[in-house]
């Protein structure tokens, strides 16, 4: 598995980052579900470099022009619910893609530190050959993507596979390159280096679908 961690670079990315850690901040849920939006737009634009591209050509007013334009038939699948401003930020560039939407949580079925993905709705255009952007703000264990990828084989075999990511943990990403196919790559915009007991990043930014949406019950 290829990993690029965009923050890595000098861009206007790490504003963005910066200002969804913010405790502060965090206080504008919509400016955070925009921050988020935005740093879909960012990785979306770094990930479409690696993209297939082929010759087009579309009339002007004034006569012809030929460029390269993308053959990748390309499917937008997030998790829910945290993941929908950032698949709103990459459905701003990659607009005429396909949409997949699954829901996974963590089940604690003991009230204690132990959980386990419950994989529940899910609503998927076939993915037979094509091209997926798996999307899921926060790759803490790894374990939601995981269960996520095993859910959508139902659905076809796709061509190659994208995972989206604004933070992730070095044990999650160990995690997924142990369980997804050698076609995939991580696209994620920042990594931390640890777990808390509980299994959330650490720093982190906390709990991005309650940020984003308010706390749920």
């Amino acid at each position: 598995m290829k990993v690029y961690q965009i923050s890595r670079g000098n861009s206007i990315l790490n504003k963005f980052l910066q200002e969804i850690r913010d405790v502060e901040i965090q206080k504008d849920s919509m400016r955070f579900r925009r921050n988020i939006e935005r740093i879909g737009e960012v990785l979306g634009y770094e990930l479409s470099k690696k993209l297939e591209y082929g010759k087009q050509t579309v009339t002007t007013p004034l006569g012809e022009k030929t460029a390269d334009a993308i053959q990748n038939d390309v499917v937008l699948c997030s998790i829910l619910r945290a993941g929908l401003p950032l698949h709103n930020g990459l459905l701003n560039y990659f607009d005429d893609s396909e949409n997949a939407f699954i829901s996974a949580y963590r089940y604690h079925p003991n009230n204690d530190e132990e959980f386990e993905i419950i994989v529940e709705y899910f609503a998927s255009p076939p993915i037979e050959g094509k091209t997926v952007l798996l999307i899921d703000p926060m790759l803490a264990t790894g374990r939601s993507l995981v269960s996520v990828y095993q859910a959508l084989k139902k659905y076809g075999t796709p061509k190659e596979i994208h995972i989206v990511s604004v933070i992730g943990s070095l044990d999650g990403i160990d995690y997924i390159k142990n369980h997804f196919p050698v076609n995939t790559s991580l696209w994620i915009a920042d990594v931390d280096n640890d777990l808390n007991s509980k299994g959330y990043i650490v720093p982190g930014l906390g709990d991005a679908g309650d940020l984003a949406f308010g706390q749920k019950m």
